[in-house]
């Protein structure tokens, strides 16, 4: 049995000090339940206390769910030496345990709130004995003690001497300066002095180190680590979930208790809620993270899964995909038409090849959904269109709501319908329901929709909506056109005749 380290997961409250970001109660509640029930999170940290009145309903949700689980322990609030103000406020809140912040250098002590080492102890003191009395468990967030243990080493030492009653001692880098180096030789110098003490990591990710921050500090001793989904927090981010969670349990002698098939799942859920994309290279559960875009890779998987390694796209709910463009090859083809199940001979595939790098080359984008178009237009047999659209007509009225007439032709058979919507492009796909109602036909349900203008574009630019679709599986299909809701359209009459026929 391999020895488990702990994650708390702290999206919802330092991951929420992303820019931008603002989590609604019941999304809160939302990414609450999938991290402790799907993805197995050790604990979360779910706000700052006193923050506000929606926080505080947040909070009182949060736990309300987590008590009916017997998962109330698992909630934490991070609080301030306010005499006792933040205690009060998670006693209301029906939280257990507070994540008191205090001051972990002697700058930010002297500095920022004036105060002397022994005047903070007694207050810190203070609190925890307050929250034990109402049944609340303290554990400890030495705020900045990356720079405590470089500058003020003595008064680190002196505040762990003194504080009496705390649960665990959480060691925050706070401004990303450790690398991992440090990490490992103050952490562990840390867990040596204080053998009775249990010690939490809290990377911040300036650098680009807070997984192997986090990595160092777990190879210390460690024993619980904290991070983010899609590593959102303050400034840079915060150390990864997923990252954390695959570099854990294939790169040291310990493991975790995440469900990683889960991983994907939470991230886009994250990525959804919070509105702050991902990028596409992102590791583990980036949309590139399993694609392949060399041809002697593909090649090499091919003969024998010879560019695999332990990151497999199934382990994280992934996908492994090849993509299509100038360094494709014939196993690249290959794996997209066996995925579409197209047989060519050798010289067809030798033609598609040769279209599919000469619009590489243009740095135009090509998606395994194109393919069936390349390969129509390089032999020359073109796809059947059994969806045409023969008409439509999009209205726009600052009194009225947006709407839109659409004229379908479906196997030869004429359809019209007209409907309303929040947006002229709404409209118009309500209106396809509307057809596709009539007719008994599925549409898939579109799960991404991004529009993007070449840089320096104007108002005359050319518009490219990509829209990810997902029926049994997701695939994406793009529209081009000067007209963004046009190019829109364009996009989903691609999307009705790839996906199953009506």
């Amino acid at each position: 049995m391999t020895k488990k380290l702990q994650i708390m997961d702290t999206t919802l409250r330092d991951g929420e000090q992303t820019s931008g970001v603002a989590f609604k109660t019941d999304e809160k509640l939302l990414i609450a339940k999938a991290l402790l029930l799907d993805v197995n999170v050790d604990a979360i940290e779910a706000a700052s206390a006193r923050v506000s009145e929606g926080e505080f309903l947040a909070v009182k949700e949060i736990c309300k769910w987590a008590k009916s689980r017997d998962l109330l322990e698992k909630i934490e609030v991070l609080g301030f030496v306010d005499n006792h103000e933040s205690v009060e406020w998670l006693n209301k809140a029906g939280c257990r345990v507070l994540n008191l912040l205090c001051k972990g250098s002697l700058n930010h002590l002297t500095k920022q709130i004036r105060k002397k080492p022994e005047e903070h102890i007694e207050e810190i003191n203070k609190e925890i004995e307050y929250a034990k009395k109402l049944g609340i468990t303290t554990n400890i967030y030495l705020e900045d003690v990356s720079h405590g243990m470089i500058d003020s080493k003595d008064y680190v030492f002196f505040l762990l001497n003194n504080i009496k009653g705390e649960n665990r001692i959480m060691l925050p880098d706070t401004l990303g300066i450790w690398n991992p180096e440090q990490t490992y030789n103050y952490c562990g110098e840390l867990i040596k002095k204080y053998k009775d003490k249990k010690f939490d990591f809290h990377g911040h990710n300036d650098y680009e180190l807070a997984v192997a921050n986090t990595l160092a500090a777990a190879n210390a001793g460690i024993e619980r680590v904290h991070t983010t989904v899609n590593g959102l927090g303050e400034r840079t981010g915060n150390a990864s979930l997923a990252s954390v969670a695959a570099a854990i349990n294939d790169h040291t002698h310990l493991s975790t208790n995440i469900i990683e098939k889960n991983l994907n799942k939470i991230s886009k859920l994250v990525e959804s809620l919070s509105g702050v994309r991902i990028a596409p290279n992102k590791p583990i559960v980036g949309e590139d993270a399993y694609t392949q875009t060399c041809g002697v890779h593909a090649d090499g998987d091919k003969k024998g899964k010879l560019y695999f390694n332990k990151i497999l796209p199934e382990r994280f709910g992934g996908q492994r995909s090849y993509a299509l463009g100038k360094t494709s090859g014939k196993a690249n083809i290959q794996k997209n038409l066996e995925m579409l199940g197209i047989e060519l001979d050798e010289e067809a595939k030798k033609k598609v090849l040769k279209r599919v790098v000469e619009l590489g080359d243009k740095k135009e984008k090509i998606t395994i959904s194109d393919l069936p178009y390349i390969v129509s237009d390089v032999l020359e047999t073109p796809i059947e269109e059994k969806v045409k659209l023969k008409d439509f007509v999009l209205v726009l009225d600052s009194k009225k709501e947006p709407q839109a007439k659409v004229i379908l032709e479906i196997d030869g058979k004429g359809y019209e319908e007209s409907a309303k919507g929040d947006g002229q492009y709404d409209a118009f796909m309500n209106a396809i329901r509307l057809i596709y109602k009539k007719i008994g036909g599925k549409l898939p349900k579109l799960k991404d929709y991004n529009v993007c203008i070449p840089p320096g574009g104007k108002t005359d630019a050319l518009v490219e909506t990509v829209i990810t679709w997902e029926d049994e599986k997701s695939f994406k299909t793009i529209g081009v056109d000067s007209d963004q809701a046009t190019s829109a359209i364009k996009a989903t009459l691609n999307m009705l005749n790839k996906a199953n026929s009506p």
